[in-house]
């Protein structure tokens, strides 16, 4: 059984997905942009995109009674891996030991010229 998680507190999808979807004992978090979820505009920056995706992940979290510390897995997704020092940076303020496994690959691109997204799964207990 799956159900969806949603929060107003980031963007609505921008296609047919859902923020994120709880089953088998894991939250699953889509993709977020560096985008703003009140006016869908996107940060200004790489830093400030990764803040801005990692603060839309909290809320998305939150919304299935979640915190970051139970994130177990991250993928990062960036246009320019040569931006993999700053967003690395930018993670490090949103994780503690244990970190999560993690993942960072570089796009081509991304929807909207976004300069990173970040998915995760979260455990549930």
């Amino acid at each position: 059984m799956k159900r969806a998680i949603e929060s107003s507190r980031a963007p609505r999808p921008v296609g047919p997905y859902t923020q994120a979807i709880e089953a088998g004992g894991f939250v699953f978090v889509s993709g977020q942009l560096g985008m703003d979820p009140e006016t869908g505009n996107l940060a200004e920056g790489v830093e400030a995109q990764a803040k801005r995706a990692l603060e839309n992940i909290a809320a998305i979290l939150e919304a299935a009674g979640l915190e970051m510390k139970d994130v177990v897995k991250v993928t990062i997704f960036l246009t320019d891996m040569g931006d993999f020092p700053k967003v690395n940076e930018v993670y490090a303020g949103y994780f503690s030991e244990p970190w999560p496994a993690r993942a960072c690959v570089a796009v081509a691109g991304l929807p909207k010229g976004a300069l990173v997204e970040i998915e995760c799964i979260a455990a549930l207990d």
